[in-house]
């Protein structure tokens, strides 16, 4: 059996399950050893090097080894004695580790300890800016001499861990590698792209809720994209989001505004109903919301593609609205990424266009979301039921019951949205150098043969793209179909030269 110390040894100690797994941890072995295995650490230290069996001692140990984990920290502090952490404050008045003990104590309880405050020495951040993402303009806490440099805020901080895929983001470039395109491809193409894109995002979008199909849908969304991305100051006050929310909707929708009842995701299974994640209780989607508001204020200057991975799936997860939910999320990506400056108007990336481009990465999206809604869904699995319809605050007839939103609540306000950032960082490179690509290469091809086929036709553009589209779709050869729509092609010398010009234009590299 292995002999935990730190985080893992405190959870045993006090009783506390958090919801997320520890990135890091640590056990005694025979030498010292570090094992990487999926994105986590697994830590092996020699006898010598374990603690004090005491909260000071694992607490010490494991904020100097392991970092920060605010959701275990959350729960602990919600049940270890008062008294053994203002005795070890008391003792170590200016030991940073203590000192950070308590700032999180009352950082993530809001109440205060018997502690008179630090009289002196130097500040220590918070949370090592090389390890984790952090604010960008820190606030200093003169009662602990300790720098708040925390992303977020008691009621939402989400936390990124800066692995080496995440430092890959941190460097991606998006609008360099959008300027190489248009150098390549040049400014009318690429811009004439970005119109299309904007449409293709639109439908993409909708095809992750299988609504590809309704077209008017795709179009008010295609358009809250074009007009509203970058625009305005706070775009996730409850005022922007509900005009937001309204512009998307449609004005036939039943429901608008923040929800003020039950939500979950699920889905019918034969008989079953088969429920894959809840959503915070009602009460406290105004505070997350706050919250998510305050963590794009706190980090702005900030990794915009790691920004923009955060708000988009930390609203998933927040779910504040009554609807249309999933399309602000994607909308957020495009909207960070313009406020950022990351991408140029008037480009829009279709990122949910490459979400949905083959099964492989549709699960993808499916599973990136799961890594936070199955550990709740196993951790709660007895604490959910349908029983007795009732009426919601909003008029929403729901039947189901949870029992479990207080204790949920410090993993739906600690959320860990590493992965989350290093997915979206690959989703965006795809598009760009993928995506992008393959739409400006087809309209310059699509130009080239529309110049060509003028040079062997003569005809209104409608006409000549048609015969384009008809000759690629027939496996390079004119049908019967587009013979009777024109019977110049009927001349076999002058359609075998259009198939060739068609073809040679859609061969370019």
């Amino acid at each position: 059996m292995a002999e935990w110390i730190g985080y893992q040894w405190l959870a045993r100690r006090y009783g506390v399950s958090p919801l997320q797994a520890f990135r890091t941890d640590s056990t005694v072995a025979r030498s010292r050893t570090t094992v990487r295995e999926d994105g986590y650490v697994h830590e092996y230290y020699p006898p010598a090097a374990w603690p004090a069996d005491t909260l000071a001692g694992h607490l010490t140990f494991a904020l100097k080894h392991e970092g920060v984990h605010l959701e275990f920290l959350a729960r602990l502090f919600s049940v270890v004695p008062v008294a053994d952490l203002e005795a070890w404050v008391a003792a170590e008045p200016t030991g940073q580790y203590a000192r950070r003990a308590g700032f999180f104590y009352e950082y993530l309880t809001g109440r205060q300890l018997a502690f008179p405050g630090v009289v002196a020495g130097n500040y220590v951040a918070a949370m090592d800016e090389e390890a984790y993402l952090t604010a960008s303009r820190p606030a200093n806490n003169p009662r602990w001499r300790v720098r708040d440099n925390l992303p977020g805020t008691r009621d939402y901080c989400p936390m990124v861990l800066r692995t080496a895929r995440v430092r890959q983001a941190e460097q991606y470039d998006c609008a360099q590698h959008l300027s190489d395109l248009e150098v390549e491809f040049g400014a009318d193409v690429l811009l004439r792209s970005a119109v299309w894109l904007t449409i293709k995002e639109s439908r993409a979008s909708f095809a992750i809720e299988h609504e590809e199909q309704h077209v008017d849908r795709v179009r008010r969304f295609a358009s809250a994209m074009e007009q509203r991305c970058g625009q305005g100051e706070d775009p996730l006050s409850e005022g922007a989001l509900g005009e937001l929310q309204s512009q998307i909707l449609g004005p036939r929708a039943t429901r608008y505004g923040v929800r003020r009842s039950p939500v979950f995701v699920g889905e019918m299974d034969g008989f079953t109903e088969m429920v894959h994640y809840i959503a915070p209780h009602w009460d406290e989607t105004p505070a997350l919301l706050s919250g998510l508001r305050s963590f794009a204020t706190r980090t702005v200057g900030a990794c915009a593609l790691v920004r923009a991975a955060v708000l988009s799936f930390g609203f998933v997860y927040i779910h504040p609205m009554s609807d249309g939910n999933g399309r602000i999320s994607r909308f957020l990506i495009n909207d960070v990424l313009r406020r950022d400056h990351a991408i140029p108007a008037p480009f829009i990336l279709p990122v949910s266009a490459t979400i949905t481009s083959t099964v492989i990465n549709r699960r993808g999206y499916d599973q990136v979301l799961e890594l936070f809604s199955r550990p709740l869904m196993r951790k709660y699995a007895q604490a959910w039921r349908f029983g007795a319809e009732q009426v919601a605050e909003d008029g929403v007839h729901y039947n189901l019951q949870f029992d479990a939103y207080q204790d949920a609540l410090p993993a739906w306000r600690y959320p860990d949205m590493t992965d989350h950032v290093e997915y979206l960082a690959q989703v965006v490179q795809s598009t760009i150098e993928q995506e992008m690509r393959k739409e400006a290469g087809y309209l310059r091809s699509l130009r080239t043969a529309r110049e060509r086929v003028k040079q062997v036709i003569e005809g209104p553009d409608g006409d000549i793209d048609r015969i384009i589209r008809s000759v690629r779709e027939n496996g390079g050869k004119v049908s019967n179909k587009l013979l009777k729509e024109i019977p110049a092609l009927a001349d076999e010398d002058l359609a075998a030269e259009l198939v060739t010009a068609i073809q040679a234009a859609f061969a370019r590299p």
